[in-house]
């Protein structure tokens, strides 16, 4: 279904770099998936030039059964819902792995209040926290802004960036360090399919003083896999300060990043699913969570 509203998309914007930002991807990964369906099918969708897009004849003549499919996953996906609220109910959570903090006092408040509310954690890496909540394949998600669009959500919290260096590098031996310091170190590349604006965040690109910021050839998806080529000398990750002492490592060093601004911790959801009652629910298990906004690498501890 990603790859169907991709060439929907395609199809009205007749540009990838519009596309893209509506679907809120990077442009090589909008032409992968639509790449991927174009295999699947066995026939091309789209004919590409330096010029300009349309799509070609197969396109045109199956572009309508493809707005009929994505309607029928639309009506189908609604009626799972109102089954859900005709009986017990389940809510997906998914779960970046550096939130997993906060995850047990949430699930702990919407039980004590819905006790026939089933929810079903859901662990996610850096591409699914939003590609599957998109989807619908999850009804909230909790992790680290920022957001792509057609996503909203509630800061349970504010916290301090810290930078993620080898712990042979010359810099893991400061008690903090300043972007300006950084400039030299890469970041650990992350997948292409991770949303551009989560990506740069995270890299603090671009930088204050504009300096050019340099990246692995790494495509990272997940945490554990981006502090692998960190503690290998590759180059250096930002994360949030939590992971100091929730994720200590051999061969890693957190190092406080004096002028890096703060991050927030999130429950996340789509504008669509907002107001259905399971997830409402957990966003008001959530809204009895958030934090005073104060950035604090313990916060997490005050709700466990």
């Amino acid at each position: 279904m990603r790859q169907l509203r991709v060439l929907l998309v395609l199809a009205e914007e007749l540009h990838f770099g519009r596309a893209a930002r509506r679907l809120y991807l990077s442009q090589p990964a909008l032409s992968r998936q639509l790449r991927r369906l174009e295999e699947q099918w066995g026939v091309p969708l789209l004919e590409r030039s330096t010029r300009r897009v349309r799509l070609t004849a197969a396109g045109e003549a199956l572009l309508p059964r493809v707005r009929e499919a994505v309607a029928a996953a639309d009506v189908l996906r609604a009626a799972v819902m109102e089954q859900e609220r005709t009986g017990t109910g389940q809510v997906v959570l998914g779960c970046y792995v550096t939130a997993l903090p906060v995850v047990r006092a949430l699930v702990e408040r919407v039980r004590g209040r819905w006790p026939g509310l089933k929810v079903t954690l859901r662990e996610v890496d850096l591409v699914e926290q939003f590609g599957a909540l998109l989807d619908g394949e999850l009804d909230v998600v909790l992790c680290y802004g920022p957001v792509p669009r057609g996503v909203q959500s509630l800061r349970l919290a504010a916290e301090p960036v810290v930078a993620c260096l080898a712990d042979g590098h010359p810099l893991a031996g400061r008690p903090s360090v300043t972007l300006a310091e950084l400039a030299g170190v890469p970041v650990v590349g992350l997948s292409p399919e991770v949303p551009q604006g989560w990506r740069a965040f995270w890299a603090a690109d671009p930088r204050p003083d504009a300096a050019p910021v340099s990246y692995t050839g790494h495509a990272a998806t997940s945490f554990e896999g981006s502090l692998a080529a960190v503690a290998q000398g590759d180059g250096l990750r930002l994360v949030s300060a939590a992971c100091r002492e929730l994720f200590p490592r051999p061969g890693v060093r957190y190092v406080d990043v004096a002028d890096a601004p703060p991050c927030a911790a999130l429950l996340a959801w789509t504008g669509a699913r907002r107001d259905v009652p399971e997830v409402a629910a957990v966003r008001w298990a959530a809204g009895g969570l958030a934090g005073s906004g104060v950035p604090d690498a313990r916060w997490w501890e005050r709700l466990t």
